[in-house]
């Protein structure tokens, strides 16, 4: 554990690794975790240099809200609540919290009422926020003072008269708060008094340094999926360990066209000796009559390191196996023990089906503390090729998930044509390196259509196309009608099986971005 650190405590808010990121973004180690997995000892024990109450969609005075001790302000470090942290510590020191007459959702003007106080220092009197709260404080505890406000929220900062405890009502970590950056960099550096200690190329050196010694002369055996997340550890563990690492990669008969192809061939670029396994027949009976998006997802992670245990068999010396999971998988995919709000986005086969009885290697997963954007950083240091470094994510599962449904040999061969338009329609207008993911959704519906004056009655397709930053949250990309007609106009006279495509419009939260 670093000496300096920042802990968070996730309430439910889609926000809450934005936090994370911004912290880390500027030099200070981060670590969220659900508010319900520490406690006071626990933090007392973990030292954090601060301590930040994340927001949530709850209200503080209904029946089974998420809340802690009040003996954590017994901690004497510093601590800031956002939004629900907000009115959670209001609460815990006998302030009122009630609906809110006027909701604020977006775009508000803060005016700060003093501006002598160290999480508003070098900060304009007035300022953009940005609001999302139906509750807020009326009656703020005896201990504090209301230290900024809005047009129509009258207590939208707080402060404690003694002891560094600070809280907003607004969010500070989304890039529509003009100042928010400062009032984070105000709180770690001013308030909590951390020092830089987090930098991505001190992040790699250690790690590799770390490997080796775990690793000490063993091997490593490596699912490789092709993708960024497992290009970077594929790269970094082969820089600790070299030829000691041998890379797996499955062919499931559930990937892209040309995909196994594409992978030998950067691999080859990248000096990475890499074994492709043909287990397509395997996979697609194993799936057949499976049609719960998660049980696919397990079925899958199942037979991936049941494959990954057969191979091991036949080397001496494997005693590892390496993934690339990332920290939004860890984040999505946890549910814990304790916690009754959180609710498990999507298993990854690389997080959520792992049966613990097939887990006799010991797991490396280098990246699991980072999110995608510092992935891709790290990547671009290492200097791994563009093609690597901007490929748009692909599923773990495969084209499994984006066939709603029951999964056969013939819609894979309609979606994978489909896929394939897609992709040559995204080079050519251009947009493929603009725009984060794109990908076509088979749904288990069917439509009336007419191709070459016959009447069709062939399956209705998706597009997907977003833009992220970090993929937890997510935009629709907004494209012109030209790039969307085409892609239509191609995929539904090319693609014997599909006659209509919808385009998806939906943002994450509230949607994911697979649809499965």
């Amino acid at each position: 554990m670093k000496k300096d650190f920042i802990l968070i405590l996730d309430f439910g808010s889609q926000y809450s690794h934005m936090i994370a990121r911004r912290i880390r973004d500027i030099g200070v180690y981060t670590l969220l975790s659900h508010y319900n997995d520490v406690d006071y000892d626990v933090i007392s024990k973990k030292k954090p240099k601060g301590l930040i109450l994340s927001g949530g969609p709850f209200s503080v005075y209904e029946k089974n809200s998420p809340l802690i001790s009040k003996s954590i302000f017994q901690l004497n470090i510093p601590i800031f609540g956002i939004c629900y942290g907000m009115q959670l510590i209001s609460f815990l020191f006998g302030g009122e919290i009630k609906k809110s007459k006027y909701k604020e959702y977006g775009k508000s003007h803060l005016i700060i009422d003093h501006t002598n106080n160290s999480l508003f220092y070098g900060i304009p009197k007035k300022s953009i926020v940005w609001m999302s709260h139906f509750d807020e404080v009326k009656i703020i505890p005896k201990e504090f003072k209301i230290i900024a406000h809005t047009t129509s929220c009258n207590i939208a900062a707080l402060g404690h008269l003694n002891k560094n405890i600070y809280a907003v009502q607004f969010h500070p970590e989304v890039k529509h708060t003009e100042y928010g950056i400062f009032m984070l960099k105000n709180f770690v550096f001013h308030i909590c008094k951390c020092s830089l200690n987090w930098k991505l190329n001190n992040f790699v050196k250690n790690t590799i340094d770390n490997i080796k010694k775990r690793v000490n002369k063993k091997k490593v055996i490596l699912g490789f999926s092709g993708g960024v997340d497992s290009f970077v550890t594929a790269y970094i563990i082969h820089k600790a360990i070299g030829n000691s690492l041998i890379c797996i990669f499955v062919d499931t008969g559930l990937l892209l066209e040309n995909e196994k192809e594409k992978i030998f061939s950067l691999c080859e670029k990248m000096h990475f000796p890499i074994k492709i396994i043909d287990a397509k027949k395997r996979f697609l009976s194993k799936l057949t009559g499976v049609v719960d998006p998660e049980i696919k997802r397990k079925v899958i992670g199942k037979e991936f390191i049941c494959l990954f245990q057969k191979e091991s068999n036949k080397i001496n010396n494997i005693e590892f196996l390496a993934q690339g999971t990332i920290y939004s998988d860890i984040i999505e995919s946890s549910v814990s023990s304790k916690n009754l709000i959180s609710n498990s986005i999507k298993s990854h086969h690389n997080v959520g089906g792992l049966p613990t009885t097939l887990m006799k290697l010991k797991l490396i997963e280098p990246l699991k503390k980072l999110f995608k954007d510092e992935v891709r950083k790290i990547g671009k240091k290492l200097g791994l090729p563009k093609e690597i470094l901007y490929r748009h994510p692909f599923p773990g599962p495969g084209l499994s998930i984006r066939i709603i449904g029951g999964v056969s040999e013939k819609k894979i061969s309609i979606l994978r044509k489909a896929e394939n338009i897609l992709l040559q329609e995204l080079i050519t207008y251009k947009i493929y390196n603009s725009v984060s993911q794109a990908f076509i959704v088979l749904l288990p519906v069917k439509s009336v259509g007419i191709k070459g004056d016959k009447r069709t009655y062939e399956y209705v397709a998706i597009l997907r196309i977003i833009n992220t930053e970090d993929f937890m949250t997510a935009t629709f990309s907004r494209l012109s009608y030209d790039f969307l007609e085409k892609v239509s106009n191609r995929i539904t006279n090319e693609v014997d099986g599909i006659n209509r495509i919808a385009y998806d419009i939906t943002s994450k939260p509230p949607s994911t971005i697979e649809w499965e």
